[in-house]
């Protein structure tokens, strides 16, 4: 999958109840939305400015900002989603490093030779590295992941087309064959990776070649039938990166110290614990100087804590974006792909596209993120500048009245003395919708949205009558809750703005089960070997953008920033991409 990380679409303005409830966007006290202060993430810096040296040991206290357990599932072939992704930050490590335009660089633990005409991936180990129990990183390691992920008894949601890809996979996969055919090992330290098409996002570092290792010493011979309820999963897990996990307090807490075999950068600190955080009591423990740094920090209270003394804020785009998608369908496991069904209650594109323009995520985005938060136009984030669609407005502008002409049109109406509009074949319509619970303000934004929806005449309401804890939440959209028609998430994207690990019809995540020709075709396009060619591929995105926003099967609603208010004792830090090496391994405190 290019899109590893379930994120959170929670954390929005409590001011959201007051100004936003009447659905235009106007807010009760008369001042205009230019009144709200806008931040410039661009202007935040993106390294600690505390350039003093680190005092050897120390213990490093890190929040992540979330109002559930975390799932803990510390293994990268199996983690779901971006909490656990915070918690993996010290202890593990990619094997790739990648440049600003997220290209893969030579300065990773492994250096990756493409060769477009053979069809054909080279990796080579080039670092000294170690496992966290002093075993060396060799080539089965890269090897490993695949016999995992493709495996038929495999559990997790990764197994997709950029697996299938790899010539023999799907022999395996269908337990025709016991090994992958297109995986080769030339030596203890290089492999070679034989694809059926070679696709542009090869040259990025994401999930279209595997950019994590796996310890094969230790999964090659467990059975993948319920490995991820396994120690080395869960409780144990053997790591690359410059801290290994000591003692994890499931859902709550986990202990780190120094990874003695780490190949780089000796770490600095005697101890790092990171800790599990509700989003409504950070800013006073930041005011307490309880916490370091704090991960995964809201944005929508940014003026209650960016001035917080002993503290600095580094800022970044975020690769990622919040949605709102449509259930059209179920997945079927025995294809291992979508069922599409075009009869579902929410097929009706008019009717998607109505309750696209029902909404003011311009408002919501401007007056209440400060400026970190922008209306998304489509399904591309501007950071990825040649590929995002500029030009395409998308559902950006709130149109109560072009919404109720395309209900009208499409053929549902009220009958006389109701309230809520009927289907086109004159059934009362039920629109269930499904929202994370998560902070004070997730209540107040789902009630906006229902009511922006109800007042273009729909009868929606929340799925199971209240929000929905994260890790249910995805379990729900995972395993087709039929109680959820429409429903609000966020994803956290890879190096490689190619939506197939999305909504092509056979990636698990493709959570709305939408599917036609013309859709694959366009994402086939993005990835085809034509799009090496930048220019070819920037108008694939272009199209594709422009057919996905018509069909609505998703509406994007905001682009994102992050934040990371970190103390300033602490020094060596830095949250750039492209960082060639772990800032993990240089961070350290001076008092």
């Amino acid at each position: 999958m290019k899109y590893k990380k379930l994120v959170s679409a929670m954390a929005l303005g409590a001011a959201v109840t007051v100004g936003l409830a009447a659905c235009g966007g106007k807010k009760d006290d008369g001042k205009k939305s230019g009144d709200t202060k806008q931040e410039d993430v661009s202007q935040f810096p993106i390294e600690v400015s505390n350039k003093e040296k680190a005092k050897e040991g120390g213990t490093l206290e890190v929040a992540v900002a979330m109002d559930t357990q975390f799932a803990g599932l510390f293994v990268t072939e199996f983690y779901e989603n971006n909490y656990d992704a915070q918690f993996m930050l010290p202890s593990h490590e990619e094997i790739f490093r990648s440049d600003s335009n997220f290209e893969t660089t030579d300065g990773g633990i492994v250096k990756k030779d493409i060769d477009v005409d053979k069809k054909t991936i080279k990796l080579t180990i080039t670092k000294d590295a170690k496992w966290s129990d002093g075993e060396p990183l060799v080539a089965e390691d890269l090897i490993q992941p695949y016999l995992v992920i493709a495996h038929p008894d495999y559990a997790g949601i990764r197994y997709g087309e950029d697996f299938t890809n790899v010539v023999g996979v799907e022999e395996y996969h269908d337990g025709k064959a016991d090994s992958i055919s297109g995986l080769k090992k030339i030596d203890d330290k290089s492999i070679e990776i034989t694809y059926k098409e070679m696709n542009p996002g090869m040259k990025q570092t994401s999930e279209t070649v595997w950019s994590s290792a796996m310890p094969a010493h230790i999964f090659k011979d467990m059975p993948v039938k319920g490995m991820e309820s396994s120690d080395p999963v869960r409780k144990s897990p053997v790591t690359l990166g410059p801290y290994k996990m000591t003692k994890i307090n499931q859902g709550e807490s986990v202990e780190y110290t120094p990874n003695e075999f780490y190949y780089g950068e000796k770490p600095k600190l005697e101890k790092i614990v990171m800790r599990v955080a509700p989003t409504n009591s950070i800013t006073e423990a930041m005011k307490a100087k309880k916490y370091d740094m704090v991960l995964s920090m809201p944005t929508d209270n940014y003026p209650s804590y960016k001035d917080i003394e002993g503290y600095e804020i580094l800022g970044r785009p975020d690769l990622a974006y919040t949605y709102i998608g449509f259930k059209l369908g179920k997945w079927d496991e025995k294809e291992g792909k979508v069922a599409y069904n075009p009869e579902s209650k929410m097929a009706n594109k008019e009717l998607r596209q109505a309750m696209a323009y029902a909404v003011d995520n311009n408002a919501i985005g401007e007056k209440y993120y400060h400026g970190l938060r922008q209306a998304a136009n489509a399904m591309v984030p501007p950071i990825f500048s040649e590929f995002s669609a500029k030009d395409l407005e998308g559902y950006t502008k709130q149109d109560i009245e072009k919404a109720n002409k395309l209900l009208d049109d499409a053929g549902y109406k009220k009958k006389d003395g109701e309230e809520f509009r009927r289907d086109p074949k004159g059934e009362k319509l039920e629109i269930k919708f499904a929202s994370m619970a998560g902070g004070e303000t997730a209540q107040p934004l789902a009630e906006y949205y229902v009511n922006c929806w109800r007042e273009i005449g729909l009868d929606v309401s929340l799925a199971t009558g209240r929000l929905i804890e994260f890790n249910s939440f995805y379990d729900k959209l995972k395993n087709d809750d039929p109680e959820i028609d429409v429903y609000q998430a966020a994803w956290g994207l890879s190096a490689d703005p190619s939506q197939s690990g999305l909504y092509a019809p056979t990636a698990s995540f493709n959570y709305t089960r939408f599917e036609s020709d013309k859709n694959t075709e366009l994402m086939n396009n993005i990835d085809s070997e034509k799009s090496f060619d930048t220019e070819y591929r920037a108008k694939a995105f272009k199209e594709w953008q422009e057919y996905a926003s018509d069909e609505a099967f998703v509406f994007p609603t905001l682009f994102r920033d992050q934040v990371l208010p970190v103390s300033e004792n602490v020094t060596g830090f830095t949250w750039a991409y492209d960082a060639q090496d772990n800032p993990w391994a240089s961070i350290g405190l001076t008092k």
